[in-house]
């Protein structure tokens, strides 16, 4: 690394080993504390599944699953029936048979009976035996099952410790149990030995769906052929979500715990598992460090990083496991004092591109009474992670070179993660301007033949006494506020609330607004969760205005409601979005739109009227229009508002119930209300992962509004996690930024063309 100055002798060793001593340090302190246990798991569980792979096939489990307990009774069966299974499993050849059930506590002593000479007839048996460390210092509790079973069979120990999430990543070979050296469930299913209190790693990457499997009910049944278990192992266990015994399967959520065994078996079969833990990586990353400050070169930190990420997935197709985060973490803090190095000797550009950075805008005098621009590409993280230097380097030329498009001597000053600015001319039409510039990145950039959507949006400060640094952080923050209320840009201007005459004036100007087209729809599409084909959009009220720029739809919405304006605004609305369903089903698309409607309409008896009028107007059918209103509208409704929304169901349109779950409508009262769709808010969609309460009102919903015959619809999916658990849950659509963010009417009929030419290509 190139000084600006020359160097004395302090710095001279600060680029040696010296440097390297307080973050190997901090990184050992990481290791040892577990602190990167998190991430840790995290990228295991991504590298599980790229390399998922199925099991071996030899070892079958006989599930006690929901099908099971709805045919039979609740679990546990009767031991009669229980024994009745494993005599079954033996008959049809069956070589080993394991239990993941406890026979500890005494049943029916008939039943306890005839499981005992189940046992006796069947032999080969394995149970299980409950080892767990109590409170006080080598005090075991152990559960043993009944005397009359153990002479009869082999013993195995199901004895796990799970982590902070209630995931095993690890199993023990074997344990001593008052006195007696037991394998584990897993090591004796895979016929493997070990020491007692030694563990082995799980092999995830397993594909859990690939386990053979036959319902118990099925074999008491005498539907499975003998083919299926002759000469396996068997493992009988518990799958049923309510029965109990449900643990996190890594990358896999919750499933019966009788899988850890089994995959633990499976890894055993592949060969030697080994965990070597974090050290090896460690010593890389330290070597490559010192290499690196020695001859001053971020380039080995880049490759060693990339070597490191990419060699646990080689070793662990050969069952060798290692942990990277300490070595990562060594790598980023060196990294990062390099790169602080670096740019403190570079003072006011970037170094990758030349750009002069936030330093230099910061330092601009010249910018003091101009607007200040500033763009986030909000997924540039994501961006960066997959190209190399040239690759990032090419990124944000082209990105620079789009925003200065016909402006070739604008000055853009580069940030950290994605970010850019500039000062433009006083009396710049921002509203045309910005949303020019917005249109050019519809087309993805190409690096290195590959296309990249660079997902931005802007942010103007208009100018103030404070510092560029400040004024750039108004900026940004109009900028996500644009992002998260799903427009291309937005001012930063605090005065505008305070506004008085602004206040005054905005109803006059909203009316203004609808006559000039600044008042426009954007169309946020739904997706069927059964065939993930786009059926239709929800249309949603957007205002430009020519000098205050985007504004909010909350803040114009409001207004209207509160003072009896909102009938004009949504005949428009529903006018234009009438239009446009109308023009897409011209084109043979099958294709619906929904409206808001307010709860200020439900007094209006010329509203089913007024609907017809509209469909009959641009020839849509009226099953194709659907009314939304909240939940909180619908409960609080009259009787009038419950006849008029009949009223609209009678003339075909379809009625949803927005944002339910915030309300307080009761099962009777939904009854009631002639609702074809029922909206499960967002607040419940996007925490569900994460609060079992919210899950558990999502699947009631679903539950209610399908034992009702209407429709379910999830707002605010926003990743791909959530849009498969919905499916899961025999939700019926899904609306959100993970299917489709807010888009103009050209959009949107783009989008559906492109279905339909992959489904007519498929």
């Amino acid at each position: 690394m190139r000084l600006a100055s020359p160097k004395t002798a302090g710095e001279a060793k600060d680029t040696g080993l010296r440097l390297l001593l307080w973050p190997l340090l901090a990184a050992l302190l990481f290791a040892l504390i577990d602190f990167g246990e998190v991430p840790e798991d995290a990228l295991r569980i991504a590298r599980n599944s790229l390399r998922s792979h199925a099991v071996s096939g030899d070892i079958v489990l006989v599930e006690i699953d929901e099908k099971s307990l709805h045919e039979f009774g609740a679990w546990p069966w009767p031991r009669a029936k229980q024994g009745q299974l494993i005599e079954q499993a033996g008959k049809l050849g069956a070589s080993r048979i394991f239990m993941d059930i406890l026979y500890a506590n005494p049943s029916d002593p008939k039943n306890d009976q005839a499981l005992a000479n189940s046992l006796l007839r069947t032999r080969n048996v394995t149970l299980a035996v409950q080892s767990r460390i109590g409170e006080g210092a080598g005090k075991q509790d152990t559960v043993m099952p009944l005397a009359p079973f153990v002479a009869a069979t082999h013993q195995a120990s199901i004895g796990v410790y799970y982590n902070w999430q209630g995931a095993a990543w690890n199993i023990p070979y074997a344990e001593v149990v008052q006195g007696r050296t037991l394998p584990s469930l897993a090591a004796s299913m895979a016929g493997k030995r070990g020491d007692p209190g030694s563990e082995f790693p799980v092999d995830y990457s397993f594909n859990i769906d690939s386990v053979p499997r036959v319902s118990a009910i099925d074999l008491l049944g005498g539907k499975v052929a003998g083919s299926r278990l002759a000469g396996k192992t068997v493992v009988v266990g518990v799958t049923a979500f309510r029965a109990g015994d449900q643990y996190i399967i890594p990358g896999r959520s919750k499933r019966g715990g009788v899988f850890i065994h089994i995959l633990g078996a499976e890894t055993l079969k592949a060969g030697h598992p080994i965990d070597l833990g974090w050290w090896p990586a460690l010593l890389v990353a330290a070597g490559a460090c010192f290499l690196a400050l020695r001859a001053q070169k971020r380039q080995i930190l880049g490759w060693s990083t990339a070597g490191i990420f990419a060699a646990p997935m080689l070793f662990e197709w050969r069952l060798v496991f290692i942990d990277i985060t300490p070595a990562l973490f060594l790598l980023g803090v060196v990294l990062a004092r390099m790169a602080w190095a670096k740019s403190r000797s570079r003072g006011l550009v970037n170094n990758l591109t030349g750009l002069p950075n936030l330093a230099a805008l910061a330092a601009d005098s010249g910018g003091k009474d101009l607007p200040l621009v500033a763009v986030r590409v909000h997924n540039y993280a994501e961006i960066a992670s997959t190209l190399d230097a040239a690759g990032e380097r090419q990124f944000i030329e082209q990105i620079v070179a789009r925003l200065t498009l016909g402006q070739e001597n604008r000055r853009i000053y580069q940030g950290d993660e994605g970010i850019f600015a500039w000062f433009a001319a006083k009396g710049t039409p921002f509203a045309s301007h910005l949303d020019a510039l917005h249109a050019l990145f519809r087309s993805p950039v190409r690096v290195g033949g590959t296309s990249i959507d660079a997902v931005l949006s802007f942010g103007v400060e208009l100018g103030s006494s404070r510092s560029p640094t400040s004024r750039l952080g108004s900026a940004l923050v109009a900028a996500d506020d644009a992002d998260s209320e799903s427009l291309k840009w937005k001012f930063h201007d605090p005065a505008r609330l305070e506004d008085v005459p602004w206040r005054l004036s905005l109803l006059s100007q909203l009316d203004k607004a609808i006559d000039n087209g600044e008042v426009w729809l954007a169309y946020q599409p739904k997706l069927d969760l059964a065939t993930r084909r786009t059926i239709g959009a929800e249309a949603l009220a957007r205002w430009t205005h020519p000098e205050k720029g985007p504004i909010s739809p909350v803040e114009f919405i409001s207004a209207a409601e509160q003072h009896d304006r909102i009938e004009p605004l949504t005949d428009y609305v529903l006018d234009k979005a009438v239009e446009a369903a109308a023009r897409i089903g011209q084109r043979g698309i099958d294709f619906e739109i929904a409206v808001n409607l307010s709860a200020r309409m439900l007094s209006d008896r010329r509203l089913p009227a007024r609907v017809a009028a509209v469909l009959d107007k641009h020839g849509l059918a009226a099953e194709k229009l659907t009314l939304e209103l909240t939940e909180t509208a619908a409960v609080s409704g009259t009787g009038n508002g419950i006849e008029l929304l009949g009223g609209l169901r009678e003339l075909g349109v379809k009625i949803a119930i927005d944002d339910y779950g915030t309300g307080l409508s009761t099962l009777e009262y939904l009854k009631k209300i002639p609702a074809s769709e029922i909206k499960i808010d967002q607040s419940f969609v996007k925490s569900m992962r994460d609060n079992r309460s919210d899950l558990i009102m999502v699947q009631s919903t679903i539950a209610l509004a399908h034992s009702l015959g209407r429709t379910v619809v999830a707002e605010g999916v926003e990743d791909p996690h959530s849009l498969e658990q919905l499916t899961m849950l025999k939700c019926d659509i899904a609306q959100g930024f993970v299917v489709g963010r807010p888009m103009s009417f050209e959009e949107l009929v783009r989008r559906l063309l492109v279905e339909r030419r992959r489904s007519a290509a498929a």
